[in-house]
């Protein structure tokens, strides 16, 4: 059976759900002369719904936050033929030791629970650490893509 492509409007609190089930990404950012640069990231859901990425300062994708905040997200499921949707927004990026609570919520919201959370916060601070949030503004639709309909008209999704 062919796989049809789709596309699916959702509500901010869907998006959420959807986020929420896959923490891998591609992160887009501005290079200085504007042509775009994609890093390959795994996001989390902020408690405030913010995306968040860890990183470090020094990292082309955070030099360009700094100086243009417009990011988009793609968020991705494993499979290449899998759903997506590209998330819009104005980033921030904090850096250690400020961005320390935000690494702890970007891994307790992905990974879940961490054996000793005092050790985790000082390797945050001593790595350098930096978090990426983006703030969410607008987003497309979950999109799989396929065969455009009309070509199986019969076909059940």
């Amino acid at each position: 059976m062919p796989t049809i492509a789709r596309d699916r409007d959702v509500d901010r609190a869907e998006l959420d759900d959807f986020i929420r089930a896959r923490p891998q990404g591609v992160l887009i950012t501005r290079r200085a002369d504007g042509w775009p640069q994609a890093s390959l990231v795994t996001v989390g859901l902020g408690d405030n719904g913010d995306l968040l990425v860890s990183t470090y300062p020094e990292r082309a994708k955070t030099r360009n936050v700094r100086r243009d905040s417009r990011a988009s997200v793609v968020v991705m499921s494993e499979g290449f033929n899998g759903e997506w949707v590209q998330c819009d927004g104005t980033a921030t990026v904090l850096d250690a030791p400020e961005s320390v609570e935000g690494l702890v919520e970007y891994y307790r919201n992905i990974r879940g629970h961490h054996d000793d959370w005092d050790e985790y916060r000082a390797t945050m601070v001593a790595h350098g650490k930096s978090l990426i949030r983006v703030a969410v503004e607008r987003w497309g639709p979950i999109s799989r893509g396929g065969f455009p309909a009309r070509l199986f008209p019969h076909e059940q999704d």
